[in-house]
């Protein structure tokens, strides 16, 4: 594991407005991110490219750069007492997963969370990481007197794949057993089954693994996305595909001329969702997550 440097910065304002682009795509319009850069080191991440606007590379220095707002929290707490906010949903995570390695030094999410109970305002996650459990009784409370979604996301169950696109992240049947505490705990949770990789986690039957585990362990919803690559994203993936799954490089070739795979092909794998949805009894809720035109988001 390569050294990680925590780059501390104090921000002016945490809370984000998503472009209108972004808006139609996701069910929210704010949103926030405690870091920038991610330890979990995700091979498809769409993040990547943002490091770039820092100077940084999107590969080695977005996995061990990590930028640390140290002031989010009081940040947070000047945003939501402006007499023009309205108490909207605010997505937590959609950039880079607010529980990384780093909020076990920084609690900085957790910090904020304590100012959204405060304010008793809207609230959706998005995480890799079962370390949200630390947070649970401030979940439970905040549930209490504002909507609360907890999205877990766990592309397989495949082990072997997920050590590989993965690397530093928790076991996905570590997310599924910290999803089961916060619904037995009242809190709304929900799986994102994404990105779905062609030829590597859409066969049926490892989809249905993910969507039967999500409805046993207590998620009551389930979303999906087929993989897109972004530029800064592409770079960092392709040439880890050519490496580790050699037999898919020229259909990913094909597949990605452009940022997204063929309409077809994502149709198809939203409707092989459906039905499983269907199957399991599963809710659609959308859940806080990178969609198209979301890069667009300030951030």
């Amino acid at each position: 594991m390569a050294d990680i440097i925590f780059e501390e910065i104090e921000c002016k304002s945490i809370v984000n407005k998503v472009t209108p682009g972004a808006v139609r795509q996701m069910p929210f319009r704010w949103s926030m991110n405690p870091y920038r850069g991610c330890q979990h080191a995700c091979t498809y991440c769409f993040a990547r490219g943002t490091h770039e606007y820092l100077g940084y590379d999107a590969g080695r220095d977005f996995e061990t750069r990590v930028i640390v707002k140290t002031n989010a929290a009081e940040a947070l707490r000047r945003d939501l007492s402006r007499p023009s906010w309205t108490r909207e949903l605010i997505a937590i995570g959609t950039a880079c997963d607010p529980y990384q390695q780093a909020e076990l030094k920084y609690s900085l999410t957790s910090q904020c969370l304590r100012v959204m109970r405060d304010f008793a305002n809207p609230v959706s996650i998005t995480t890799k990481s079962p370390h949200v459990i630390r947070d649970i009784d401030l979940l439970e409370d905040l549930a209490k007197v504002a909507e609360v979604r907890v999205n877990f996301s766990i592309a397989t169950l495949d082990e072997d794949i997920w050590k590989r696109i993965e690397p530093s992240t928790s076991r996905p049947q570590k997310r599924l057993e910290a999803l089961a505490k916060l619904s037995e705990r009242g809190i709304r949770v929900g799986v994102l089954l994404a990105p779905v990789l062609p030829g590597l986690t859409d066969d049926q039957e490892g989809l249905e693994r993910v969507v039967e585990a999500a409805r046993s362990y207590g998620a009551s919803y389930i979303h999906d996305n087929a993989l897109y690559l972004k530029p800064g994203t592409k770079e960092w993936f392709m040439p880890f595909l050519r490496e580790s799954y050699p037999h898919l490089a020229e259909r990913y070739a094909k597949y990605y001329r452009g940022a997204y795979a063929p309409r077809t092909y994502t149709q198809e794998v939203h409707q092989v969702i459906d039905r499983l949805r269907l199957k399991y009894g599963m809710d659609r809720t959308e859940p806080v997550a990178p969609s198209r035109g979301q890069l667009a988001m300030a951030m």
